[in-house]
């Protein structure tokens, strides 16, 4: 029995297919199907209920299950705290939100090279819907994400908030929600929902929305004199130091917005769980050095 055998029939397991845990690995499924049938052998039961459909664990794969997340755990906390974390190995997937990714991503992108020089990182910038759906299809590491996530499944790690402020054109002086239209974040997300419910609340039939999920061309549409809207400052700074847009104050203002870097619990892994102390270290001394 091999670290290997034990890894290929977690993912296996996990996924639920020889296909997609060849991928995961990324080895052929021929490997894959040998080092089961090899693990089974050596164990002398059947781990998988074979059949049409996704494979079922026996009750022996399912006692098997929990042996190989433990032994896999030690063994990556091993080589991450007796080994150099410097020579650790491998892909990091990691999903951002464009708020994040416009204010601290690149310094804790930085720390994590620091940290791992020799990791690969794939990185996804998306709305949180994409990126929560991208994590609990196993397709991201971690997600500093709108959160937190709302399943079992997932360890949430607060990260500070971020206050929304009301901008508008300085060449353009309407504030009238009723006369100029709001944008906002996209309409897929909470922020969008609970501005909308407000809005229509205060305002009524005359409300006008835009919704975009480019942060960046929203703040520039802003700028343009074409609407106003709520985000936070620090991805406003720019316009603002350029004397393109100004605070105002309409009268409310929606809630902050609340983050955090979630990752799946299981299979534990340490140099994720490792990542999201990371951003969460990253991300207070960034929040405390910079305008809310």
């Amino acid at each position: 029995m091999t670290f290997e055998q034990l890894r290929t029939f977690l993912w296996v397991a996990r996924l639920g297919g020889f296909r997609k845990a060849a991928d995961r690995l990324h080895l052929s499924q021929p490997a894959v199907s040998t080092r089961i049938s090899n693990l089974e052998q050596e164990l002398r039961v059947s781990l998988f209920e074979r059949g049409p459909g996704e494979l079922v664990l026996t009750k022996h794969g399912t006692l098997l299950l929990s042996y190989a997340e433990q032994m896999l755990f030690v063994e990556e906390e091993i080589k991450q705290r007796v080994a150099n974390p410097s020579e650790a190995e491998g892909l990091f997937r990691v999903g951002a939100s464009e708020t994040i990714a416009q204010a601290w991503l690149p310094e804790f992108l930085k720390a994590f090279s620091e940290q791992y020089p020799r990791v690969n990182v794939d990185l996804t910038v998306d709305i949180s819907l994409n990126l929560r759906d991208a994590l609990l299809e196993r397709k991201l590491d971690l997600a500093l994400l709108m959160g937190p996530v709302s399943e079992f499944t997932v360890e949430n790690v607060a990260l500070p908030t971020f206050d929304l402020h009301w901008y508008r054109s300085t060449t353009n002086p309407q504030t009238d929600l009723s006369k100029i239209p709001v944008i906002s974040y996209s309409n897929k997300t909470r922020p969008y929902r609970e501005l909308m419910s407000e809005l229509s609340r205060r305002i009524g039939p005359k409300l006008r929305i835009y919704s975009s999920a480019s942060l960046s061309a929203s703040l520039k549409m802003i700028a343009a004199g074409i609407a106003v809207g709520p985000y936070p400052r620090a991805l406003a700074n720019d316009f603002l130091e350029a004397g393109q847009i100004i605070e105002f104050d309409p009268g409310f203002g929606p809630q902050p917005l609340a983050f955090t870097a979630s990752y799946l619990s299981e299979p534990r892994s340490f140099l994720v769980e490792n990542s999201a102390e990371i951003a969460s270290e990253v991300a207070r001394e960034w929040d405390e050095t910079h305008p809310k």
